[in-house]
C-alpha cells in the first residue's frame, strides 16, 4: 500500500492584503499566543486568588519583553552583520526594497512585512527580564511565582509560533535526501526536506500538556519546579531539532561541532536543571 510521503506546500503568508498592508499568518500566531496565554493566566490567578487586576499589566509587560528580547536577539546572534547596516528594521516591521537608497526617502523604499526575525533564546531572556520588572512593581507574589505560571502559556505560544514560521516557509529543516518531508515551493525548491518547524512545534505543545499537567498535580508549589522543567524542555527540544535544521547563521563557524542555536541552548538547559533541583531539595529540606 502506498502512503504520501512529501507534501508540497506553498502558501501564501498573508491571510489577506490590501495595498501593502496585509494581516500575516505569522503576526497572527503570536496574537493567538498571547490571546490564549491571556486567557490561562486569568484562570490561574482566579484560581489562586490572585487580584485580577494584575493580570492586563502581566499581559503588557510580556508582549513589549517578548518582542524586544527576541528582536535583540535575532540582531545580536544571528545577522548582525545585515541590521548594523539596516538599524531602522530592527525595530520597525518594514524592509528596505532590493536596490533602494535611503536618499531619496524612507516611505518609497521600504515595505511592510509584519514582525519576523524573532529569536526564542532573546524572548527567553526578555520575558524573564520582564517578569523580573513585573513583580518589582506588582509584588502580591515572589518572582518564581509568576516565572512557574507563566511557563505554561508561554510553552504553549511558543508553538504557536513554530507553525507561524511553517506559513512563512521560514527556519526550515535540511533535505531529507529522500521522499519524505515537505518541499517548500514558495522558496523555488524542487527536493523535500525536513518540516523542522512542525517538529519543533509538537515539542512544544507536548511540554504545554505536561506543564499543566505538573500545575494540576500541586508540583507548581515547588518554588522553580515548573519552571525550570520549562526551560530545560524547551530548550532540550530546540538542540535535538537543530540537527535536523538548515542553519540559520549566527557564530556558528567560530564554534565548531555545534550550530548557533544549540550553543545558546546549553545555558538555558543547565539553568533549567538547576531550578528543578534546587526546588526538590528546597522541598526535601522544609519537610524535615
Amino acid at each position: 500500500m502506498n502512503f504520501i510521503q512529501k507534501i508540497q506546500w506553498s502558501p501564501s503568508e498573508t491571510l489577506f492584503k490590501i495595498g501593502s498592508f496585509g494581516i500575516h499568518y505569522y503576526s497572527l500566531m503570536f496574537v493567538i499566543a498571547f490571546s490564549v496565554g491571556y486567557y490561562i493566566m486569568k484562570n490561574i490567578y482566579k484560581k489562586e486568588n490572585i487580584k485580577i487586576e494584575f493580570i492586563d499589566p502581566l499581559l503588557v509587560y510580556l508582549v513589549v519583553s517578548t518582542l524586544i528580547g527576541a528582536r535583540l536577539g535575532e540582531v545580536f546572534f544571528y545577522n548582525w552583520s545585515y541590521y548594523s547596516n539596516h538599524l531602522l528594521e530592527i525595530f520597525l516591521p518594514i524592509r528596505e526594497r532590493a536596490g533602494s537608497s535611503l536618499l531619496f526617502g524612507i516611505i518609497e523604499n521600504y515595505e511592510f512585512i509584519g514582525f519576523r526575525g524573532l529569536s526564542s533564546h532573546g524572548a527567553s531572556i526578555g520575558i524573564i527580564f520582564g517578569l523580573y520588572l513585573y513583580q518589582k512593581k506588582f509584588k502580591f507574589k515572589p518572582l518564581l511565582w509568576v516565572l512557574d505560571k507563566l511557563s505554561i502559556p508561554v510553552s504553549l505560544g511558543a508553538g504557536f509560533v513554530r507553525i507561524g514560521n511553517f506559513f512563512n516557509s521560514e527556519i526550515v529543516g535540511n533535505y531529507t535526501g529522500n521522499n519524505f518531508g515537505v518541499i517548500f515551493m514558495n522558496r523555488g525548491e524542487t527536493l523535500p526536506r525536513h518540516p523542522a518547524q512542525i517538529y519543533e512545534a509538537i515539542g512544544y505543545f507536548s511540554l504545554f500538556f505536561l506543564l499543566r499537567f505538573l500545575y494540576k498535580k500541586k508540583l507548581g508549589d515547588k518554588k522553580g519546579y515548573i519552571f525550570g522543567m520549562f526551560l530545560f524542555g524547551m530548550f532540550i527540544v530546540r538542540f535535538l531539532i537543530e540537527f535536523v535544521k538548515e542553519s540559520q547563521g549566527g557564530f556558528e563557524s567560530e564554534l565548531k561541532f555545534l550550530s548557533t542555536g544549540q550553543w545558546l541552548s546549553i545555558p538555558l538547559i543547565i539553568t533549567g536543571l538547576f531550578f528543578i533541583f534546587r526546588s526538590i531539595l528546597l522541598v526535601k529540606k522544609e519537610s524535615r
